[in-house]
């Protein structure tokens, strides 16, 4: 880490409290002067301090950037997130993974996180809004060695591991709509996507990339009011300050606790009790076909099983669900 950053980290331990320039060259075994830089380059990155003679620094406001450093530093980890790329903006962060995936001197955990995407991609087609400084948009790239069979339990897995990283961070109380989508007080905060490559030579996977689409800081004023009706933020639900280092590193923790764990499907306990979609009347689209039906239940492999009006019974494995409000 670079003395900014460890300076930042102590201001935030110490948050409300004075601690001195000597204080805090001593511990980080660095000169006052250093001390000094780093408090202007903090302030000059947005962070709003407080400095007062014979007292020291109080961090007044933290600015949030995203810093690879910060993150690591938070990290527990073999090798999720071990190594991070930050980007300003792109297209979309699922993109980029797919083309350096290719490679095989990117290793597993490799994360991208940008600022922005231009192009975020969701679901079936559709489109993520990204706007800068709000969000956390992330892209990690993994080569399981688990079966081509269990990728289809992987958006599920990672929809568990971020929502079990928010409720603990923030005790909020997410739902997830089958498939990916994570909500608070019945808005969507959270969009998970998930692709994967498959060698046809020898059938075998050889990476998967799991996209991550999160609302953390207010987007009151960063959206439209039509997306405000069905979209929402952490920090707009839970009434706290989101700090996006601080997520993103629980997050990337909680990530590789699951996925090591992905063949034993224990998972899918905790997805189907935060499942709000049980018992509800819904509209299932699957092979361009929509039909009303009952949602009973999600089996250990994900799918959703349904009850059409007639009485019939089926297991979708793809597709989507819509919840008809009464």
């Amino acid at each position: 880490m670079s003395t900014k950053d460890k300076v930042l980290l102590e201001l935030e331990n110490n948050k409300d409290k004075f601690i001195s320039g000597s204080a805090l060259a001593k511990k980080l075994n660095v000169s006052r002067n250093a001390i000094w830089k780093a408090i202007k380059s903090l302030e000059s990155s947005g962070c709003i301090i407080d400095a007062v003679t014979n007292k020291g620094y109080r961090l007044l406001k933290a600015s949030d950037k995203i810093s690879a450093e910060a993150i690591k530093s938070l990290l527990t980890t073999s090798y999720m997130g071990r190594e991070i790329e930050i980007l300003q903006k792109i297209d979309s962060t699922n993109n980029y993974a797919k083309e350096i995936a290719k490679s095989n001197a990117i290793k597993q955990g490799y994360t991208i996180i940008s600022e922005t995407q231009t192009a975020g991609k969701g679901r079936m087609g559709r489109s993520f809004e990204s706007p800068p400084d709000t969000g956390i948009y992330m892209s990690i790239i993994l080569r399981p060695n688990f079966s081509i069979e269990l990728t289809q339990l992987l958006t599920s897995c990672v929809a568990v591991a971020v929502a079990d990283a928010v409720d603990r961070l923030y005790n909020t109380d997410t739902k997830i709509k089958w498939v990916n989508d994570l909500f608070l007080n019945s808005k969507k905060y959270c969009g998970i996507l998930t692709e994967a490559s498959i060698s046809f030579e020898s059938g075998q996977l050889e990476y998967a990339i799991i996209g991550i689409g999160i609302n953390a800081k207010s987007i009151k004023n960063s959206l439209s009011p039509e997306v405000l009706e069905i979209a929402t933020s952490i920090e707009d639900e839970c009434d706290k300050t989101v700090t996006r280092n601080t997520l993103i590193a629980e997050i990337l923790n909680s990530l590789e606790k699951y996925i090591e764990n992905i063949e034993s499907k224990n998972f899918m306990n905790e997805y189907r009790k935060c499942s709000f979609i049980i018992g509800e009347t819904v509209i299932v689209t699957s092979n361009g076909e929509s039909k009303k039906a009952l949602a009973v239940d999600i089996d250990d492999n994900a799918g959703l099983v349904v009850r059409y009006e007639n009485g019939t019974t089926e297991t979708l494995n793809s597709g989507e669900a819509r919840i008809i409000k009464s």
